[in-house]
């Protein structure tokens, strides 16, 4: 099973992305955020690491604050992030440890600026067939 694909869409960019759990589904959404973010780079110091506590109403409404505060903790920080590690889950509540390499700009190309998160067919489900959660986002660049 692929952890998300990229989804083109006029003049922005999205993510559709897949897992077995919920908690999977989140972190193939942040990868393929920083995916975008980043392309082809690897990343290959590790030198950063961040504590995250989120709330919102709903699985769209969390889904969406954790996608914003990766944002805004790569563009603050001046970090990559790849490694999203999820503590606590629920519809409502999210606690997680991330990591990644400080950048230096200059050294580093970044692909895509992703200036923000959206609303924009933002969905967060499970499929009753399979049990498969599919996650889906469109970022304005």
């Amino acid at each position: 099973m692929k952890e998300f694909e990229i989804l083109e869409h006029t003049a922005d960019i999205g993510i559709a992305a897949y897992g077995k759990t919920k908690r999977e589904v989140f972190i193939n959404t942040a990868k393929g955020m920083f995916e975008i973010i980043a392309g082809g780079n690897k990343i290959f110091k590790e030198n950063f690491y961040d504590k995250i506590k989120l709330e919102a109403d709903n699985p769209e409404g969390l889904l969406f604050a954790w996608l914003n505060e990766l944002l805004y903790i790569s563009e603050t920080k001046l970090v990559i992030l790849s490694k999203f590690k999820i503590k606590e889950l629920s519809d409502y509540h999210i606690e997680a440890e991330v990591g990644g390499a400080k950048i230096n700009p200059p050294s580093v190309k970044i692909e895509k600026e992703i200036k923000a998160v959206t609303y924009h067919r933002l969905e967060v489900k499970k499929d009753e067939e399979s049990g498969l959660w599919r996650a889906q986002v469109i970022f304005d660049i």
